[in-house]
């Protein structure tokens, strides 16, 4: 049987003309957007090192679990979480918002201060400390952030990242309810740094339940205030699929930071 030129070529042509079909009706349906050509805050380089291998599989298990937590937490935070948010949002001025966000930061400080000493960051360690001496007493108890006017960052840390700086892989990818993205490895250092806050740091300081019961619900607030993420508004039919990755690719790097 012999087949001629023209019946090889015309399947190939076929696909051309479908993909250029396709491609001009996707350039008509999406609106023209001009290139944002302000250069990045945090260039790749200064994050990214080349001699390191990043994650792209991504070990999930528990993905028909995780899938259904995942839509859990969008059911929550939508019609739960970020109406409380909103409404902290429109009852509350933006000066006010700030110094609560610092305030929640400096209390926090006592978890990057033991993490960055676990994992033997001694600068870090002592600019972590002088932060939290000048924001606590200059800063009025953290309302303000004079440590940072003055030069000195936060250096945040957490008990998950001292694991992976020893060396100790992230397990199986795990989404926590209400919380999110998460493994093994970092749901591990999540429970430790909770249990040490709460038994070493400011709230065992302070021994008042009320009080700790308070500061752990405004903190909640403050953190989904200052977080933009919001569930399947990504315009990505995988989001499960993307948020793992960067969730993953995220720690990585932080861990290697």
């Amino acid at each position: 049987m012999t087949i001629s030129k023209n019946q090889t070529l015309r399947p190939i042509l076929m696909v051309l003309t479908l993909l250029c079909l396709l491609f001009a009706s996707g350039c008509s349906t999406t609106p023209k957007q001009e290139a944002d050509l302000a250069p990045p805050l945090h260039p790749p380089q200064e994050l990214i090192k080349p001699d390191v291998e990043y994650a792209v599989d991504i070990y999930d298990p528990l993905e028909g679990f995780n899938r259904r937590v995942y839509m859990f937490n969008y059911y929550f935070d939508t019609y739960l979480f970020l109406p409380i948010v909103k409404t902290y949002e429109f009852i509350t001025p933006n000066f006010v918002e700030k110094g609560v966000s610092n305030f929640v930061d400096n209390v926090y400080e006592f978890n990057n201060f033991t993490n960055n000493l676990l994992q033997l960051k001694i600068k870090k360690t002592g600019i972590t400390l002088a932060r939290f001496v000048l924001n606590s007493t200059l800063g009025i108890a953290g309302l303000l952030d004079p440590a940072t006017e003055l030069g000195l960052k936060r250096q945040p840390e957490d008990f998950g990242q001292t694991l992976g700086h020893y060396g100790v892989g992230n397990g199986p990818y795990i989404v926590l309810p209400i919380f999110g993205p998460s493994n093994l490895r970092d749901t591990t250092g999540l429970v430790t740094d909770t249990v040490a806050f709460s038994n070493l740091g400011p709230p065992a300081w302070v021994d008042d339940d009320d009080v700790t019961l308070i500061f752990t619900g405004v903190a909640a607030v403050d953190k989904r205030h200052r977080e933009s993420f919001r569930y399947y508004q990504t315009g990505s039919p995988f989001e499960y699929d993307l948020i793992r990755m960067l969730y993953t690719a995220k720690r990585d790097i932080e861990i290697d930071r």
